[in-house]
């Protein structure tokens, strides 16, 4: 039997491929329900390819991933939003920097086209740029939760996959033994794929000592006018942030969403001020602290990203990318995820793609960050045809 301990959209395809090639497999979850965190919280952008390191996995999978996802949310009835992504320059600047992501997107082999003003005013009305404009067409939106939800659907219907929700995974136990909330589970291989949580039962098996999570708070707000995008408005993200920036994003059912911010947060599920925030509090704060004095990228975020988190300065960072955006549109929104991004210890420096490690017994899945949504398709029959199948 395979356990996978994590029941997020990473899980659930992994879980799901598994049972395709004749595995009986346990899912286990710490929720009652799938997909209630990164998985479920994301802005449901299926991504394109554009900014991935050339070779890296997830320029690998993010364009297959983006296929194979439209293509399922199709043939399941999921609404789907395809009018594409535009990403603009603010000035000559920028510009340079508009010029080698489009490169970049080309040696990716992502479907991109440099637009000009004309051509954005007929895509996106109401967005603005300097020179030209990267048009994606491929790039799409969904609703996570519904896609997770089909998943799900998909992979439990096999017969083949035991869900154990409300049940947490804590460590090893043992050779071929994990220990649970509710007990210890015998297995031939464990699969860990819990997200935000992937680090600290790696550590149990003594893999990836190495690499320490360090939460980051997106949070969103809304567009009171959501005429003014069709589709996704992205600024060119800054050189030195690993984020891509504030920008629109319209949903399947007509809202616009602003966001996220990038806020260095307290906990590895701490949505709100102060819900979330744990024992661990105090040891996240630390590794912050470290990251801030020996990281320069983690420091300008630090620095600046936690203005946004107050109306003016939110507004200040998107009111360039639309013509007529008022102070007045940008409403609040209850939408909030975590994004687990995984930092290489010894280094200090974040670690940019996904990382697949495996010992004896047991795979483990780190750093499964956006795409990871998008991708998780490609990136479960990979992961089962090399890992598991293939057994290197």
């Amino acid at each position: 039997m395979v356990v996978v301990c994590g029941g997020g959209i990473v899980g659930l395809t992994v879980a799901r491929r598994l049972a395709k090639e004749g595995y009986d497999v346990t899912l286990v979850e710490k929720e009652e329900n799938f997909g209630l965190h990164a998985s479920g919280r994301n802005s449901g952008v299926l991504h394109a390819g554009i900014y991935y390191t050339p070779d890296s996995l997830k320029a690998r999978f993010a364009i297959e991933g983006n296929r194979r996802m439209r293509e399922f949310v199709k043939e399941r009835g999921i609404p789907i939003n395809e009018n594409g992504k535009v990403i603009v320059a603010k000035d000559e600047e920028d510009y340079g920097r508009l010029l080698k992501l489009y490169e970049r997107a080309k040696r990716n082999g992502a479907e991109v086209y440099l637009i000009d003003e004309g051509e954005l005013k007929e895509i996106e009305p109401y967005a603005r740029t300097f020179g030209k404009a990267i048009y994606s067409p491929r790039t799409a939106v969904v609703s996570p939760g519904e896609v997770v939800r089909a998943i799900a659907e998909d992979t439990l219907k096999s017969g083949r996959v035991r869900a154990m929700l409300g049940v947490r995974c804590l460590g090893r136990a043992g050779k071929g033994k994990v220990r649970t909330t509710a007990g210890t589970l015998e297995y031939s291989l464990l699969i860990n794929a819990a997200g935000a949580y992937a680090d600290r039962l790696a550590h149990t098996y003594g893999v990836g000592l190495h690499y320490r999570i360090v939460p980051f708070k997106g949070t969103y707000r809304k567009l009171a006018r959501p005429d003014l995008v069709r589709g996704n408005v992205y600024p060119v993200p800054h050189p030195r942030s690993p984020f891509l920036g504030v920008h629109f994003t319209r949903d399947p059912y007509g809202n616009v969403f602003v966001g996220p911010t990038a806020i260095p947060a307290f906990g590895r599920e701490n949505y709100g001020v102060f819900r979330g925030i744990d024992a661990e509090a105090p040891a996240i704060l630390l590794r912050d602290a470290v990251m801030f004095f020996r990281n320069p990228l983690f420091r300008y975020v630090a620095l600046r990203e936690p203005r946004k988190y107050f109306k003016p300065s939110f507004f200040g960072a998107c009111r360039w990318m639309l013509k007529g955006l008022r102070y007045g549109d940008i409403v609040p929104a209850r939408r909030v995820g975590i994004r687990a991004q995984l930092v290489d210890w010894r280094s200090k420096e974040m670690v940019m793609d996904f990382v697949i490690e495996r010992e004896e017994d047991s795979i483990h899945i780190l750093n499964a960050v956006s795409p990871a949504f998008t991708a998780s398709l490609p990136f479960a029959d990979y992961l089962v045809e090399n890992y598991v199948l293939g057994n290197p």
